[in-house]
């Protein structure tokens, strides 16, 4: 199967040699690359040189939106769809509704992220075939894409080669 993504692979057996080879990568002015590792690495991301994700704050808003919605939907009820008078309580009486509005802010902001992701990776993808079996098992992936302006195979293999690089592959060619 036929992968949009071309370019080179380099699979490493530490993570400290991903680390490196990043870091050599980065010196080189690469800036179109991604890394592939089996479990959550610290410093990757400044490594690598990605901002800060935007998902919070959507979640955020997910979640205030939610609350708002939750605690709007309340006050309709008991105290314009259906007002009783229980016990002498004001029809708004808000800090009964806390519970509930909490927890729809929390569902509403959960369900909203977890879509929201789907929707921005593109989840599910079938489409892509696996580049390395080895890669998010025991091993540490660096995909680095031609389309990068100062895409340069030798000078990058070279580069991978002096951070101890088990495997060199070609992606899309």
């Amino acid at each position: 199967m036929a992968t949009k993504e071309k370019g080179i692979l380099a699979v490493f057996n530490d993570q400290h040699q991903l680390l490196d080879a990043i870091k050599k990568v980065r010196a080189m002015g690469i800036t179109k690359m991604d890394a592939f590792t089996p479990f959550p690495i610290h410093g990757i991301e400044d490594a690598m040189g990605l901002k800060r994700s935007w998902i919070p704050w959507a979640t955020l808003v997910y979640g205030l939106t939610g609350a708002t919605l939750a605690f709007t939907f309340e006050t309709w009820t008991s105290a314009f769809d259906w007002p009783l008078n229980i016990g002498g309580k004001p029809f708004i009486s808000w800090p009964a509704f806390i519970p509930i509005t909490f927890e729809g802010g929390i569902l509403i902001g959960g369900v909203l992220t977890v879509l929201t992701l789907f929707g921005v990776m593109k989840l599910p993808c079938f489409s892509k075939p696996v580049l390395d079996v080895r890669l998010t098992n025991d091993h540490f992936g660096l995909m680095i894409e031609d389309a990068d302006p100062k895409f340069n195979e030798d000078k990058l293999s070279n580069a991978f080669k002096e951070c101890h690089v088990v495997d060199i592959k070609k992606i899309g060619h």
